[in-house]
């Protein structure tokens, strides 16, 4: 049963000129003023997702995009500043990019950040698709298997580090503690200081792909899925849901439901009809594909439509993705109030397991409309699902 609506949030300042047929995104310069206000926008949402009845407005960890799309760099930071301007939102780092951290970093700052929140911020973790920010950093995405390597080490040591209370760990990438003397002792074991207060953590991480290696490293160590909702696509695949819940049988042994440790995201636009609410989306949806299509995330482009949707003239007649489509394929929600409620209906009958779920508006949504829209999902849909 769904019980629980989250928004997010990922730092894309107020474009003008937006869709497929617009400024290409390569040629979004924007000045620093301008990219600050991803910030204040964060705050403003925040403000009113609070008051609203949400339950976590999520977050992710970008770096070095004057193009406007992504510009919050340090979630946790980030989240702390909004702890204190909400009463009860949670604050979801949605996603921590591992490969980018030293592990013990992460998990300090979170451990910090779990006790002045009094656990009102939710830890999360990724492996990164941008290599201008993961390159950048040192750290392997090219390379797409030494990337989820050190991922997969990156999260094994913050797990370490959470749970125990001295640990080591020797692997790939990382040996913790070196073998060094101090103060008269050879370091054989370390501690997290502080370890965070409520354990285990509460810990997401999103699903792309869905391969059996990437659900079962999560049953592993509890995380819990986010599928769509911030990318490109949207909502749920059979074959994920049974692979799913496979993975926790085969790695912890737990039977789950349908839908249990998942969180379903879907862009949004409520609008007075289905029609409507494609019409005015649709240049959004379409701006929102130019930033996701490019670096993967939307798997059913073509090399040719990519190379397309760089240049305005070509992208119109590449036949690219489109709403109409997102909403037939049910990876976007749009309508009036009564027809997304029957969506969701139609999703809770499906996944009588699945608590939460996500709703985002495309990348490029104006911040006053954005806050309109959050509004008025949450007086005229929210309320249908409160038992």
């Amino acid at each position: 049963m769904i019980t629980q609506f989250d928004s997010s949030y990922v730092g894309h300042v107020d474009m003008e000129n937006v869709g497929y047929a617009g400024t290409p995104i390569n040629d979004r310069i924007y000045s620093n003023d301008v990219l600050l206000t991803g910030l204040s926008k964060a705050e403003a949402q925040a403000r009113l997702m609070d008051k609203l009845g949400f339950g976590a407005l999520w977050m992710a960890e970008h770096h070095f995009q004057p193009e406007g799309t992504e510009t919050l760099p340090n979630i946790i930071l980030l989240a702390m500043h909004l702890v204190h301007c909400t009463e009860r939102l949670k604050i979801g780092t949605g996603f921590n990019i591992v490969p980018m951290w030293h592990p013990l970093r992460l998990a300090e700052d979170y451990a910090v950040a779990d006790f002045l929140s009094k656990g009102r911020v939710i830890f999360g973790v990724g492996r990164g698709y941008h290599t201008r920010e993961v390159e950048t950093f040192g750290s392997p995405l090219m390379d797409q298997e030494a990337n989820r390597e050190l991922f997969e080490e990156g999260v094994e040591v913050i797990f370490k580090a959470f749970n125990n209370e001295r640990f080591s760990h020797k692997g790939k990438y990382f040996t913790i503690p070196p073998e060094v003397p101090y103060r008269g002792y050879d370091l054989k074991e370390i501690t997290l200081v502080p370890r965070p207060q409520r354990l285990p953590v509460e810990c997401w991480q999103p699903i792309q792909g869905g391969s059996m290696r990437a659900l079962e490293f999560m049953a592993k160590h509890g995380i819990q899925g986010m599928v769509g909702g911030g990318s490109a696509e949207g909502g749920i695949a059979t074959k994920l849901v049974n692979d799913w819940i496979a993975a926790h049988k085969k790695i912890a042994n737990i039977d789950i439901i349908p839908g249990e440790r998942l969180a379903i995201g879907f862009q949004f636009h409520i609008a007075k009809s289905k029609e409507d609410g494609i019409r005015e989306a649709h240049k959004y949806y379409e701006e929102n594909m130019k930033m996701f299509g490019e670096l993967r995330l939307a798997r059913a482009l073509s090399e040719e439509q990519v190379v397309a949707m760089r240049d305005p003239k070509t992208a119109v007649h590449a036949k690219l993705p489109t709403l109409d489509q997102a909403v037939a394929n049910g990876g976007f929600l749009t309508g009036s109030p009564d027809e997304i409620i029957e969506d969701l209906k139609k999703l809770e009958k499906r996944l009588p397991g699945l608590q939460r779920i996500t709703v985002n508006q495309p990348l490029s949504l104006p911040g006053a409309m954005a806050l309109e829209q959050l509004e008025w999902f949450a007086k005229d849909v929210m309320p249908a699902f409160k038992g």
